[in-house]
């Protein structure tokens, strides 16, 4: 029975999370599956954006750590061969069909 009441207590902090748009830091590593200390790192280091309040408070807006996450796409396999055959065929490089998520 306790095993049910977790599984409905995480259920219902991975509904509130799909709620909010600004995510402490708590939440955030929940939402994105990085640690708390990848975070503060992130943060830290400014290659993350995110908001403090009051200098102490982290904050993140869903849509902004989801675009950063989404940042750098890695070709598929069918990708590159067909860069390689056009770049083979024509010496320049395949225009870009894919676009960002």
């Amino acid at each position: 029975m306790e095993d049910v009441l977790n599984e409905l207590r995480e259920l219902k902090n991975f509904v509130l999370l799909g709620a909010k748009d600004a995510l402490t830091m708590n939440e955030m590593s929940v939402f994105s599956g990085l640690s708390k200390s990848h975070l503060y790192k992130l943060a830290c280091a400014k290659k993350i954006p995110h908001y403090k309040c009051g200098g102490k408070l982290t904050y993140f807006k869903k849509d902004e750590v989801t675009d950063y996450l989404l940042k750098y796409r890695v070709k598929t396999v069918e990708e590159v061969e067909l860069e390689a055959v056009t770049y083979t065929v024509t010496g320049k490089k395949a225009k870009k069909n894919c676009q960002k998520a």
